[in-house]
C-alpha cells in the first residue's frame, strides 16, 4: 500500500494479522484503537501508511506480505489464544521463529488434522466466506452399525435440531473396517460447528476419531502430527488467484 493509498482501518488491522476485520470492529467500538494518539470510536475510517495506529497502546505495524501455512494440529489441543480451562492451545505449539498468526476457522478440542494458519486477516476472511464455498475432507472412525442408504441420503442435506446441513458426501471406506469400527469419507463445504460430529451422532454411530484431510486446494498429505509448513508463495498465489488479483499490495 502506497503512502498516499487509503483503507478502511478494520481491513488495515486484518492485513497486519492483528486479528480480523469483525473482531477489529469490535475492538475500535470497546474504544480500544487510536489513531494518531485519538480514541476511535467508529470503524468508519479510512487509513494510509503515514497513520500511527495503536491497539491497548502497541503499535500496529505495516502489513506483511500474505503468507500461509499449513498445520497438523493434534488431537487434545484447543483452536484459541488462550483457554479459562487451562487446556493446551495449537498457538502455544508453534515454533518460535513463527510471527503473530491467526487460524482460518477452527478444529474442535479431539479433532486432529489439517489446520490453516495465516498472518493475514483478510486471507482469513477469504477462505472462511461460505460464498466460497471450499471444500472440506474428513476422515472419521465411527463405532455401530452403519447404514450405508442413510449415509448416501445426506447428500441431500439434513436438518438436525433447527440446523440444517447443506448436502454432505459420505461414503463407507471398505478396506478400513476394524470389526465393529468403520472408517468413513466425509465432504463438507460448510463447515459449522461440530458438524461432522453432530451428523454422526445423529445417525446413532460413536465418533472415536476424526481427522481432517483437506481443506479447498491444501492437503495435509504426510505433514507429521504437530508439524507446521508454510505454504510456498507460488502455490498460494495459484490456489488464492481471486484474492491476490483484488488485493491492493
Amino acid at each position: 500500500m502506497t503512502e498516499k493509498a487509503a483503507e478502511r482501518i478494520a481491513k488495515r488491522m486484518a492485513r497486519a494479522g492483528i486479528c480480523s476485520r469483525r473482531d477489529a470492529e469490535r475492538l475500535i467500538e470497546a474504544g480500544r484503537v487510536t489513531v494518531n494518539g485519538k480514541v476511535i470510536e467508529s470503524p468508519a475510517l479510512n487509513v494510509t501508511a503515514a497513520d500511527k495506529i495503536t491497539v491497548d497502546g502497541k503499535p500496529v505495524g505495516a502489513p506483511e506480505a500474505p503468507r500461509l501455512w499449513r498445520y497438523h494440529k493434534p488431537s487434545g489441543t484447543i483452536t484459541t489464544a488462550s483457554d479459562p480451562q487451562g487446556r493446551p492451545t495449537v498457538f502455544e505449539k508453534m515454533p518460535p521463529e513463527m510471527p503473530r498468526v491467526v487460524s482460518v476457522g477452527r478444529l474442535d478440542f479431539n479433532t486432529e488434522g489439517l489446520l490453516l494458519l495465516t498472518n493475514d486477516g483478510e486471507i482469513k476472511r477469504h477462505l472462511e466466506l461460505p460464498a466460497n464455498a471450499w471444500l472440506r475432507h474428513y476422515r472419521v472412525r465411527v463405532y455401530g452399525g452403519v447404514d450405508e442408504k442413510k449415509l448416501a441420503a445426506l447428500s441431500k442435506g439434513i436438518t438436525i435440531s433447527g440446523i440444517h446441513y447443506e448436502g454432505i458426501k459420505a461414503e463407507v471406506e471398505k478396506e478400513k473396517k476394524e470389526g465393529m469400527n468403520v472408517w468413513i469419507s466425509i465432504t463438507i463445504k460448510e463447515g459449522k460447528n461440530r458438524e461432522v460430529r453432530k451428523i454422526m451422532e445423529h445417525l446413532g454411530l460413536q465418533v472415536t476419531r476424526l481427522i481432517r484431510t483437506s481443506f479447498g486446494p491444501f492437503q495435509l498429505g504426510k505433514l507429521s502430527r504437530g508439524g507446521v509448513e508454510e505454504v510456498p508463495r507460488r502455490i498460494l498465489r495459484e490456489a488464492l488467484g481471486n484474492f491476490f488479483k483484488d488485493l491492493k499490495d
